[in-house]
């Protein structure tokens, strides 16, 4: 398939009332309002490329961007590709989603997501915090850093109440997944989120709810052994 013709196929897919609940929740236009699981009928006929993937992400369409997100070939992505992605990932759904998978998933998640919470702008700060939950979601504990991740719990129970709107979200997501997720680290993960107590984030007005970490990890963890994913897309 091509970009024109996915595009197209695409727009006929867009519903008003979806686009009208995607802009509550930061999503910025253009796009056309498509349901992920339209998007993925489309990923069950391409798969996986990196080329489609790239010239779909390009077009700047929220709803393209995604659907690049699902059919990247997370391999051959390259720093400046993830780059690229992480600097024009300006809607919430793609910067917290769609390139956080994309760069756990290859070869330079973690590497980049030091990086990107380092930035300045708010989107690319919650990039990063996105893509460190992933990545220790998806690898061993024996693979991780596990005393950098250590001293990025001290990061954020020092920083997420100052940190802007987006960035707490993804902090918190963070703790949360350190502490799901991460065995050596999962009690200083619940005392990082007891000390920080709740987090308030602006949700635009919509009933989504920022769930309070401590809480979270133990609902996680009295369902029984959490094991690692396979994949974070969705």
């Amino acid at each position: 398939m091509e970009v024109a013709e996915i595009m197209a196929e695409l727009q006929g897919m867009g519903s008003e009332s979806i686009k009208k609940i995607l802009l509550k929740h930061g999503v910025k236009e253009p796009f056309f309002g498509v349901k992920v699981e339209h998007l993925k009928t489309i990923q069950k006929k391409v798969k996986k490329d990196y080329g489609l993937a790239k010239g779909l992400f390009a077009t700047g369409n929220a709803d393209a961007m995604y659907l690049a997100g699902l059919i990247a070939d997370d391999a051959n992505m390259t720093k400046a590709d993830l780059q690229t992605w992480a600097d024009e990932a300006v809607s919430n759904n793609i910067s917290e989603y769609t390139v956080p998978w994309v760069a756990a998933e290859g070869k330079y998640g973690f590497e980049l997501a030091l990086e990107w919470i380092n930035d300045s702008r708010e989107h690319v700060a919650a990039t990063g915090w996105s893509t460190l939950s992933d990545v220790v979601a998806l690898k061993p504990d024996n693979e991780l850093d596990i005393e950098a991740l250590r001293a990025l719990l001290k990061r954020v129970e020092q920083t997420i109440h100052s940190s802007p709107n987006r960035v707490r979200s993804t902090m918190n997501g963070f703790i949360i997944s350190v502490g799901t997720y991460v065995g050596p680290l999962a009690d200083e993960a619940v005392a990082t989120a007891n000390k920080i107590g709740p987090v308030t984030v602006d949700k635009n007005g919509t009933a989504c709810k920022t769930p309070l970490a401590a809480e979270y990890i133990a609902k996680a963890k009295a369902r029984g052994p959490v094991s690692k994913k396979k994949t974070v897309k969705c």
